[in-house]
C-alpha cells in the first residue's frame, strides 16, 4: 500500500467547515492510483479559530483518511525536527511537501529556510532512504503585494529550493519539483489572500497531482471533483 504524508501549514492543516486540498488529492488518488493507498501522518484535526488550537474535526467532508502533519504556524524550520520520527511512525512512501511561507513571514530569511529544508530532507531519508518527496515552492500571498522585501525573500527563497532539490534528488529517493498552479489567482483561489478556497484546494491538489503523474507515473491527469 502506498502512504502519502502531506505536509504543511495552515494551507495544508486547514481550518474548521473546510474540504482541504488534502481532501481533494484523495479523491484524485482514489480514483486513479490503480493500486492500494491511503494518507498518513500524525495528526488528524484542522484548525479551529475560535479557540485558536488545531482541536477540530469539523471537515466539510470527513469522510477520508484525514491523517497528516501539518500545522497552523508552522514551517520547515518546525517540520525538519518531526519529519524523522513521523516518516518512521507511519511508514509514509511519499511526502507531499508545502512549506516556506511562515517561515519567510515571521522566523528564518530565505537562506536560513534553505538550510531547513536540507534538514529536512536529510531527516525523512534517515528514517526511510528510499523516501519520495514532491514539493511544492512557495505561493505569494497578499502580503507579497505590499511588502516589498517579504516579496524579495519569497523569490529568493524559491530559488534556493529549486537549487536544493536540484542537489539533493538521487534515484532512490527522488525530490520532485512541483509546478505553482499556473492559474492560482490570490483573489480568486483564496478567502483572505493566503489560505486556499475551494477552487484553490482542487489546484493544490492538481499541482501535486500532475508532477506526480508525469515524474513518476503515479496516477493519472488531475480532473476536478
Amino acid at each position: 500500500m502506498l502512504r502519502f504524508m502531506p505536509v504543511g501549514d495552515s494551507m495544508t492543516i486547514g481550518s474548521a467547515g473546510e474540504h482541504t486540498w488534502r481532501y481533494r488529492m484523495w479523491q484524485h488518488l482514489r480514483d486513479t492510483c490503480g493500486g492500494p493507498f491511503t494518507l498518513v501522518g500524525p495528526r488528524e484535526t484542522l484548525y479551529d479559530k475560535a479557540a485558536d488550537a488545531p482541536t477540530s474535526y469539523a471537515y466539510a467532508d470527513p469522510d477520508f483518511p484525514r491523517a497528516h502533519l501539518a500545522g497552523w504556524g508552522e514551517g520547515w524550520l518546525h517540520m525538519a525536527p518531526l519529519i524523522g520520527d513521523a516518516v518512521r511512525a507511519h511508514r509514509a512512501n511519499v511526502l507531499l511537501v508545502s512549506l516556506g511561507l511562515i517561515d519567510l513571514g515571521f522566523y528564518t530569511n530565505a537562506e536560513q529556510t534553505a538550510e531547513n529544508v536540507r534538514a529536512f530532507v536529510a531527516a525523512a531519508r534517515r528514517a526511510d532512504p528510499r523516501i519520495r518527496m514532491a514539493v511544492l515552492p512557495v505561493i505569494p500571498n497578499v502580503r507579497a503585494e505590499s511588502d516589498t522585501p517579504f516579496a524579495t525573500e519569497v523569490t529568493r527563497f524559491n530559488e534556493l529550493l529549486a537549487k536544493a532539490i536540484a542537489d539533493l534528488d538521487e534515484p532512490r529517493s527522488p525530490l520532485l519539483p512541483v509546478s505553482p498552479p499556473e492559474s492560482y489567482d490570490i483573489n480568486h483561489d483564496t478567502y483572505d489572500g493566503t489560505h486556499p478556497n475551494a477552487s484553490g484546494e482542487r489546484k493544490i491538489a492538481a499541482a501535486f497531482a500532475e508532477a506526480m503523474h508525469q515524474a513518476w507515473d503515479l496516477g493519472g491527469p488531475y480532473e476536478a471533483d
